[in-house]
C-alpha cells in the first residue's frame, strides 16, 4: 500500500511537469531488471560497421589535441603512432607542428621555450619557426577551432586531403565545448568499436544512462548509403537518481577514426559528441596505444544558453570530467577487446 501511494505520488508529478522543462521525473528500473540487450548487440553488426568506417578517407589527417593545449608561450609535445611531435603557436597565433626531435643531435624539441613565435632548442638555441629551419620543416596542420589536426602522409598512406574530414557542428558562437583526452593499451578499432556498440550504453554506465532503446542499427553489410549507416538511439541521460533528459542521437563515422554522436531531437539538439582514436608510440611492453580525444560542443536554442555560454570556463571541467569517467569504463571495454584479439579469440560470431 505504501508503494503504491509512493507510484501514485510520482505519477502525479510527472503528470504536472511542465513539458517546456527539459529535466523529467522518471522511474528507472533496477539495474538487474533492465531489458538485457546482448541479443540485440549482433558482433556481426558491430563489426560491419567498424570495417565501412575504417575503409572511409581520412586524407592521412590525425588529431594532435585540444586547441587549447597548444599555446604561444610554450612548445606542446605528443606522439601520433611512431611519430615524436612537437606543435606551437607563431607570432600570428597560427598552428605550427612538426618533428619533435632536433634535427642537430636529437634533442626534444618539447623541451625547448617558444620566444615571439620561434621555438629554440633547449641543448643549442637551434631557432624553428613556421618556414622551418636548417633540416627540419613543419607538417601540415589544421586547427578547427576545437581540436588540433596533423596530416602525417608517411604513417596515413592515403591520398592526401587539404583539411580533415569533419561532421557538421554547432555554430562556435552558440556552443560551448570541452575536450577530454586519456590514453589506453589499444588500438583505434578498438576505440571506434566501443562507440558503435550503444547496447552496453545502460548496463555498462548505469550512473549516465538509462531507458536506451536502440531505435534503428545499419546491416551487416559491407556497403551502405552515408544516410543508412548510423545508429539511432532513444535514451535519457541522468542527471540524478530520479531526474533524466530524454533524447534521440544518432552515432556514425566521418572517417575512420572518428565516432560522432548528434542529438536530433530533445534538449541540445544539434550538440555533438566527437570521438577521436588517435594512435600513439607503443608502450614499453610493446603493445599498442591509443589516445581518445573526446570534443564534447554543446549547444541549445533556450534563451538562458547564453547565459551559460558566459561561464563556459567554469562548464569546461565539469563536461570534461563527465567524459573522463565514460571513457574510464570504454577504455576497459577497448583494452579487453584489444586483448582477447591479441590472443587469438574471436572477435565476432
Amino acid at each position: 500500500m505504501r508503494e503504491e501511494r509512493a507510484m501514485s505520488l510520482f505519477d502525479r508529478i510527472l503528470e504536472r511537469w511542465p513539458a517546456d522543462v527539459p529535466v523529467r521525473p522518471m522511474d528507472p528500473p533496477g539495474w538487474t531488471v533492465q531489458e538485457p540487450t546482448f541479443a540485440a548487440a549482433k558482433p556481426a553488426v558491430i563489426e560491419a560497421a567498424a570495417k565501412r568506417a575504417a575503409a572511409r578517407p581520412s586524407g592521412n589527417w590525425f588529431v594532435l589535441a585540444a586547441s587549447r593545449e597548444i599555446r604561444s608561450d610554450r612548445p606542446f609535445g605528443t606522439a601520433v603512432g611512431p611519430r615524436e611531435l612537437v606543435a606551437w603557436r607563431d607570432a600570428s597565433g597560427a598552428l605550427v607542428v612538426g618533428s619533435g626531435i632536433c634535427p642537430h643531435l636529437g634533442a626534444p624539441l618539447a623541451a625547448g621555450r617558444v620566444d615571439c613565435g620561434t621555438l629554440r632548442c633547449r641543448w643549442h638555441g637551434l631557432a624553428l619557426d613556421a618556414n622551418g629551419g636548417p633540416g627540419w620543416r613543419p607538417l601540415p596542420a589544421h586547427d578547427d577551432g576545437v581540436l588540433a589536426w596533423v596530416r602525417l602522409d608517411d604513417l596515413g598512406g592515403e591520398p592526401p586531403l587539404p583539411a580533415p574530414v569533419l561532421a557538421r557542428r554547432p555554430a562556435p558562437d552558440a556552443s560551448v565545448d570541452a575536450v577530454a583526452t586519456l590514453t589506453g593499451v589499444c588500438e583505434p578499432d578498438d576505440v571506434v568499436a566501443n562507440r558503435l556498440d550503444p547496447w552496453h550504453g545502460a548496463w555498462f554506465h548505469p550512473y549516465s544512462f538509462t531507458r536506451l532503446t536502440v531505435v534503428s542499427a545499419p546491416e551487416a553489410s559491407t556497403d551502405l548509403p552515408d544516410e543508412q549507416d548510423r545508429f539511432v538511439v532513444d535514451v535519457t541521460f541522468r542527471v540524478g537518481p530520479r531526474l533524466g533528459v530524454p533524447v534521440r542521437a544518432e552515432f556514425f563515422c566521418p572517417e575512420p577514426r572518428t565516432v560522432v554522436m548528434r542529438i536530433t531531437d530533445g534538449e541540445g539538439r544539434e550538440s555533438v559528441v566527437e570521438t577521436h582514436a588517435t594512435p600513439r608510440a607503443p608502450g614499453v611492453d610493446g603493445r599498442a596505444r591509443t589516445a581518445v580525444v573526446e570534443a564534447t560542443i554543446a549547444t541549445s536554442d533556450r534563451p538562458g544558453f547564453a547565459s551559460a555560454r558566459r561561464l563556459a570556463p567554469l562548464l569546461r571541467p565539469m563536461m570534461r570530467r563527465t567524459a573522463a569517467r565514460l571513457w574510464r569504463d570504454d577504455l576497459a571495454y577497448a583494452e579487453r577487446r584489444y586483448a582477447l584479439r591479441a590472443s587469438g579469440w574471436p572477435s565476432s560470431g
